[in-house]
């Protein structure tokens, strides 16, 4: 750690109570000017020994007064996006309703059906890579087969899955 960093850190120690107050009026919000705080001491880290600081009292409240403008730009950016009186009785609920949650399990066990019918080693690699998430090389790797093989069993899986989700729609 540079040596302005360190005199910059026990400044800021020393100061923290008067400059957490003084943002506060700049901000608007204790919790702001706290969050403006815990980003000057992360920034003062990064402090380096050139060129040397000849008042550390000022730079920090310039640094501290930098941040807490860009603090405000950020509220402001925020609020264009997403305004606080916006009407939202039109948005679309992500909630999904209860005809297709019915038809999701429907398809959940027609998959769960195909997977059933798969042969050993083919349901093994299905099993690993999409339920366990594993990689096609860490699934190569635990069934002790190349990857090739891993993916032309996935491959052979996913045709399974996909004709019987095909087969249940026409039906």
């Amino acid at each position: 750690m540079s040596t302005n960093a360190i005199a910059l850190s026990r400044l800021l120690i020393a100061e923290r109570a008067s400059l957490v107050r003084w943002l506060t009026r700049i901000v608007g919000s204790g919790p702001a000017a706290e969050d403006v705080a815990q980003s000057l001491y992360i920034r003062i880290q990064n402090v380096r020994d050139h060129p040397p600081i000849v008042n550390t009292r000022s730079f920090l409240f310039r640094l501290a007064s930098n941040l807490a403008i860009d603090h405000l730009r950020s509220v402001r950016r925020h609020e264009a996006v997403f305004p606080a009186d916006a009407d939202t009785s039109q948005a679309s609920c992500t909630v999904p309703s209860a005809e297709a949650r019915v038809l999701d399990q429907e398809k959940l066990c027609r998959i769960a059906a195909a997977v059933d019918t798969m042969p050993l080693r083919c349901r093994q690699v299905f099993v690993l890579i999409k339920f366990d998430e594993l990689s096609v090389a860490e699934a190569a790797a635990r069934l002790g087969i190349s990857q090739d093989m891993v993916r032309k069993h996935i491959r052979h899986a996913l045709v399974i899955c996909h004709q019987a989700l095909a087969n249940d729609e026409v039906e």
